[in-house]
């Protein structure tokens, strides 16, 4: 007979077993079913950092105020995948209540999608998110000068522009201390692929949408994931970004998770999976060891 945790695993594997047939599609589904994080709330829905429908976010916060004293907490933006041209961020509830519970404020934006925009319109909603955060951080507990980016794939190659390429967030930069990235797209180019020439094709120097090409000095630390089995986004590009970052003396770190794929490295943040692979430890090590000023090792 099959017990209540060995019928929920049953039912993820399902539902996993679709979204691989998308690789990246919205989570909707297993973010339903999923049990989320005690300790931690959605505090706020919805919220506009920006003009267009699309340009909304959400805020999960601790439940438990900030120990020893009334201190504003680190903040994290996720940024969700999808190939740039799909996604929500109602399937990501959650990521948000896992980093929340781990004691970040953690916003989840969503950002225009393909084939309403091209490249470099999701990298702009992107930073207009994090000036939001700095801008409204304190009100909802958050400190504005500690910011730390996570994204998973798509939204992973948004997080990592936003780091290394100051031309987005120019001054506003300075306030983030680091960032994850999770089976990021870093070097993809030439597009031979109709994801990435829809996305990308427009644009007439194709090495200036790429992380890798800008990276370098000055840029914040990072702690680039990805899966073993990953065969949508290949561990090299997370390879090929670190050496770059460390030959600009930027602290890099690279981990790969054998046996994990490009949609289970992000579905092992979930409460009953985090078997699978250590992401949400080695997020959490990362966060709080960037945001307290301390140097990340290389």
């Amino acid at each position: 007979m099959i017990g209540s945790s060995g019928l929920l695993r049953l039912v993820v594997a399902a539902v996993l077993g679709a979204v691989a047939v998308t690789a990246c599609s919205p989570l909707k589904t297993f973010n339903a079913i999923i049990p989320k994080d005690g300790g931690s709330s959605q505090i706020a829905k919805a919220l506009a950092y920006g003009p267009d429908e699309r340009q909304k976010l959400d805020i999960f916060a601790p439940d438990a105020p900030a120990e020893g004293q009334a201190s504003a907490r680190p903040i994290v933006v996720f940024f969700y995948g999808g190939s740039w041209n799909s996604g929500s961020r109602t399937g990501y509830d959650f990521v948000g209540r896992a980093l929340a519970a781990r004691g970040y404020v953690t916003l989840v934006p969503d950002y225009r999608l393909v084939p309403d925009v091209r490249y470099p319109a999701f990298v702009e909603d992107g930073a207009a998110a994090v000036r939001w955060a700095r801008e409204n951080a304190v009100r909802y507990g958050g400190d504005p000068d500690r910011i730390v980016l996570v994204g998973h794939s798509a939204g992973a190659y948004i997080a990592a522009m936003l780091a290394v390429d100051s031309r987005w967030l120019n001054t506003d930069r300075e306030a983030v201390k680091g960032w994850v990235g999770l089976a990021g797209p870093y070097d993809f180019a030439p597009f031979d692929g109709p994801v990435t020439q829809q996305t990308f094709g427009n644009w007439p120097e194709p090495s200036e949408t790429q992380p890798v090409t800008w990276a370098g000095e000055g840029d914040p630390p990072a702690l680039l994931l990805s899966g073993g089995d990953d065969t949508t986004v290949e561990p090299r590009n997370s390879r090929a970004l670190a050496a770059k970052l460390q030959a600009g003396g930027v602290p890099a770190e690279v981990k790969i998770y054998d046996g994990v794929s490009h949609v289970g490295i992000i579905t092992s943040i979930a409460k009953p999976l985090r078997d699978n692979s250590p992401a949400l430890d080695d997020i959490a090590a990362f966060v709080d060891e960037v945001t307290k000023g301390e140097q990340v090792s290389q």
